[in-house]
Order: C-alpha cells, then sequence, then structure tokens
C-alpha cells in the first residue's frame, strides 16, 4: 500500500471511506431502503445502509463479495425476506 493511502476497517464511519462513489441497485424505490456498495482503492468493495449514509460500512475482498451475489442468485437467502 502506498504511503498515505487510505486503510479502511470494517464497521469504519461511512464518512471516512472519501473519494468513491456510492451506487444502489436499479430496483431500490428511493424509500430510504437501499444497500449501497463503493469500490474502494485497495479493490474490496464497501457497504452501507443508505438511511445511515454516515456509517457503519463493511468492507469485502472481490473473492467474499462475489461469494456473496452467487448465494444471492441462487436463491440461498430468499427466506429472510419471507
Amino acid at each position: 500500500m502506498s504511503e498515505g493511502a487510505m486503510t479502511i476497517k470494517n464497521g469504519a464511519p461511512a464518512t471516512e471511506i472519501t473519494g468513491v462513489t456510492w451506487l444502489k441497485a436499479r430496483a431500490s424505490v428511493g424509500a430510504g431502503e437501499c444497500v449501497e456498495v463503493a469500490g474502494l482503492p485497495s479493490g474490496e468493495v464497501a457497504m452501507r445502509n443508505s438511511r445511515h449514509p454516515e456509517g457503519p460500512a463493511l468492507v469485502f475482498t472481490k473473492a467474499e463479495l462475489r461469494a456473496f451475489l452467487a448465494g444471492a442468485r441462487e436463491a440461498e437467502f430468499d427466506h429472510l425476506t419471507a
């Protein structure tokens, strides 16, 4: 990591994550019930709750996020929304 590079830890206030663009799914209806993600310079991905944009943010590796998305595509978590 280069000198002066930002180091983000899980549970960090999202306000400490600067210089990134937070994204949410097109399926979000704008009612403040959105998960937002941002790519970090380190290659990791930060995730926050749009209802609480100041934090905390969770940070995942690309491999962790890929595993989660694969599970979501296979409906492994659908029982949590029933």
